[in-house]
């Protein structure tokens, strides 16, 4: 897998971010990295996006920063030309994917059906963005057609809320989610960045499941249904683990290792 699709996997959820003030991108990013998540796909529905990405991309490095709603081979090169590190479209337009192959841009390309993701497994693409997730027949549809795709991962997209994301994430055919719950136009608008935060906070608990079972002698015991982006998740926080000490059960839901900051209660909950 394309080594950034790998880097999405590990962080989980995709907001996915409609920019009126480009004023507010560079801050938006800020308050998604500080809530733990470093990534954000801008979409193109807006004449401030290309800008928007732009700052991003030169001002807050950390972010993977991917350009949405891309429907010409025009916008993926403006948006790429302005950082953009992948594209993400909302259907299967063959000359659009065709293009960002051949450029080497990542693209992952809206699929609804069969036809769609044969379309892009003709094409050699692994991840596709499955849209409008909940009404297109939600994680049931997803796992009833993951098996007639077994090499396939899914990027769902539409519905996808503080609710049911834990249940999509678990999956193992979910790649990541994309989300807008934590960045309403509302809160961006007004500049409520700390709220950003604080929702995006809860989003990456929620999806984790994370709980800390016991915490002792630098030791930690802790649950989740998706142990590789929960020990993502404690590293880009600033835990250091030592995977020589780790144990997990046989369904690879606990995990007990050793780590070393004393600050680890305050940073999951």
């Amino acid at each position: 897998m394309i080594p950034l699709l790998e880097k999405l996997e590990k962080i989980g959820i995709v907001p996915v971010v409609k920019i009126d003030d480009v004023e507010k991108a560079v801050p938006l990013a800020k308050a998604l990295v500080a809530g733990g998540i470093p990534c954000v796909e801008i979409t193109f529905r807006t004449a401030q996006a290309e800008e928007s990405i732009r700052r991003i991309a030169a001002e807050v490095p950390e972010t993977l920063v991917g350009a949405g709603t891309v429907l010409t081979t025009e916008q993926a090169d403006r948006a790429t030309a302005a950082g953009a590190q992948f594209v993400v479209s909302p259907g299967f337009n063959p000359t659009v994917v065709a293009h960002c192959i051949q450029k080497g841009i990542p693209i992952v390309p809206g699929c609804a059906n069969p036809s769609d993701i044969e379309q892009a497994l003709a094409f050699g693409l692994e991840v596709v963005k499955f849209f409008p997730a909940e009404q297109a027949g939600g994680l049931a549809y997803i796992k009833a057609i993951a098996a007639a795709y077994p090499n396939l991962k899914f990027m769902p997209t539409g519905g996808i809320n503080a609710d049911n994301i834990a249940a999509y994430i678990a999956f193992d055919k979910v790649l990541a989610c994309g989300g807008s719950w934590m960045v309403g136009a509302d809160l961006i608008n007004t500049g409520n960045f700390a709220k950003i935060t604080a929702l995006s906070q809860e989003a990456v608990l929620q999806m984790l499941g994370l709980r800390v079972i016991r915490i002792s002698n630098g030791q930690l015991t802790l649950t989740t249904n998706t142990l590789a982006r929960a020990i993502a998740y404690l590293e880009r926080s600033g835990i250091t683990l030592d995977y020589d000490s780790a144990t997990k059960d046989p369904k690879g839901t606990i995990l007990t290792i050793n780590f070393k900051e004393q600050f680890l209660n305050t940073i999951v909950q």
